[in-house]
């Protein structure tokens, strides 16, 4: 049997056990749309039963030592490498992923996983001073119940790097994944655990659309909240998160800026604007969507890209030679397609590219880009690159810094002074000297500024923080006598 064989998931959610669920949803490969399998979705009923029973499974997980805890985590790097084709396949068709970009995604997660498994063994508070015969204790203990909802771009990664930190520091997880990636970064997740020994009722995955999620942002078990998505779900999630005081995370969208400097080297600039813009088909929160570039060596840059961007090759990503996969839906495609009229009848400049073709979108490059055009400030989210010229590093500080998003921002320049003093005045919680936009390691704070996110962090160090709370507790021998 495989890892994740279609009999096991087919019509099912997972709540500790596959359960047959009380409807379905097809499951489509993207680029082809044909027919991955049949999973089940969730109700709403589903989020209420499964926060209750997540939070009776979360005592027992807590009362397992920090060893039976690690075990199960290194069980689970096991059980993820030793089905590492199977899960890049449904990576590849079920996101549209290329098998470059599922093979990384795959990494980021096993490694998440083994970074998971050191905390259990890990400093669990501090002890602060006070009073003589007094011990003061700052403990970190578990939040209970975290939800997750992930999104369809980077699915796996992004269910793991939330569910992996959340389940090693004690919590139980009920994850809502996207239902375009039910089974990629759901059911895969489910089953990595279920064969690692994770006790039943730990970790639930309920796929489902908006009525799903919004029970678990309502639901008074469940403790905390993890989204990563668009901006304008995140303040919905964020109204109704605050109506049961939940803790919330809310890692959104982008509009990133890649600032070109005119001492750039021509070849490694364009290269990492075609990587900035068009890595899994610019569907990344971080991708590179407003790309300026020094005003002396715009044309010389602009020319370079576009004839870079005329030999990719898009198709679908299952193929070795195909360069530039689908979008994750023919919606998605014909919503960049506007974008792009849009940007034009407010006078950029379509060099390459601008047609949808169902799933699939055109790489393009837009030029002479102003800031009175819509797409210097919206978010694309599709294989579109903006070119827009500057005349001085004022300039590009102002242009980078314009519009409501605050997540990442590259430079490119060998003068790495000039980089790090531009870099101080940009408002973004990502920065990379001479790297572009999309960048992200196992072991950083990830989050951004502005409508990017609430100022949360997640990863590295900020997991300790996301998925524990403070307790203080003194202990004394005696109790002491007071005057009343």
């Amino acid at each position: 049997m495989h890892f994740l064989n279609n009999e096991i998931w087919e019509n099912k959610i997972f709540n500790g056990a596959w359960t047959k669920a009380g409807r379905s949803f097809i499951s489509k490969e993207v680029a082809t749309q044909s027919e991955l399998g049949v999973f089940g979705q969730a109700s709403t009923e589903d989020v209420v039963n499964s926060s209750r029973d997540a939070k009776e499974a979360q005592k027992e997980w807590m009362d397992l030592t920090y060893q039976d805890r690690i075990n199960v985590f290194e069980n689970a790097v096991r059980i993820a490498e030793d089905n590492a084709e199977e899960i890049i396949t449904w990576l590849i068709k079920e996101s549209g992923s290329l098998r470059l970009k599922a093979q990384f995604e795959l990494q980021l997660t096993i490694q998440t996983l083994k970074n998971a498994m050191s905390l259990p063994g890990s400093d669990q508070g501090t002890l602060l001073p006070t009073s003589k015969n007094k011990l003061s204790i700052a403990k970190r203990v578990p939040l209970g119940v975290v939800g997750v909802i992930a999104p369809f771009n980077f699915p796996l990664y992004l269910s793991i790097r939330a569910v992996a930190p959340a389940l090693a520091l004690g919590n139980s997880v009920i994850l809502k994944p996207h239902e375009n990636t039910a089974i990629c970064s759901g059911f895969v997740i489910a089953r990595i655990f279920e064969l690692a020994g994770l006790p039943a009722g730990v970790l639930h995955v309920l796929p489902g659309g908006p009525e799903v999620g919004e029970a678990l942002t309502l639901d008074n078990n469940v403790a905390s909240i993890h989204f990563t998505g668009s901006t304008q779900v995140g303040r919905i999630i964020g109204a109704n998160a605050g109506k049961t005081l939940k803790k919330l995370s809310l890692e959104l969208g982008g509009k990133n800026s890649l600032i070109i400097l005119d001492d750039a080297d021509i070849e490694i600039a364009s290269e990492n604007i075609l990587w900035g813009a068009f890595l899994h088909s610019g569907q990344i929160c971080m991708s590179s969507g407003k790309i300026l570039i020094h005003e002396k060596i715009y044309t010389a840059v602009k020319k370079r890209v576009i004839e870079k961007v005329q030999n990719l090759v898009m198709g679908n990503p299952i193929q070795d030679h195909v360069t530039l996969g689908p979008l994750i839906n023919a919606q998605q495609s014909l919503r960049v397609e506007n974008l792009v009229k849009k940007a034009v009848q407010f006078g950029a400049k379509l060099e390459v590219g601008g047609n949808a073709k169902d799933v699939f979108f055109e790489p393009t490059v837009l030029s002479d880009v102003t800031k009175s055009n819509p797409i210097f400030a919206e978010e694309i989210f599709g294989p579109v690159a903006v070119l827009i010229p500057f005349a001085n590093d004022a300039e590009a500080i102002d242009l980078a810094n314009e519009g409501e998003y605050g997540l990442s921002s590259g430079i490119i320049t060998p003068d790495l002074g000039r980089g790090i003093k531009i870099g101080e005045s940009l408002k973004v919680g990502l920065l990379h000297i001479n790297d572009q936009t999309v960048n992200d390691e196992t072991v950083n704070p990830f989050g951004g500024m502005g409508s990017s996110g609430n100022g949360t962090r997640i990863g590295g160090p900020a997991n300790l923080d996301e998925f524990t709370q403070w307790q203080w507790m003194t202990i004394q021998a005696e109790a002491p006598r007071y005057p009343f």
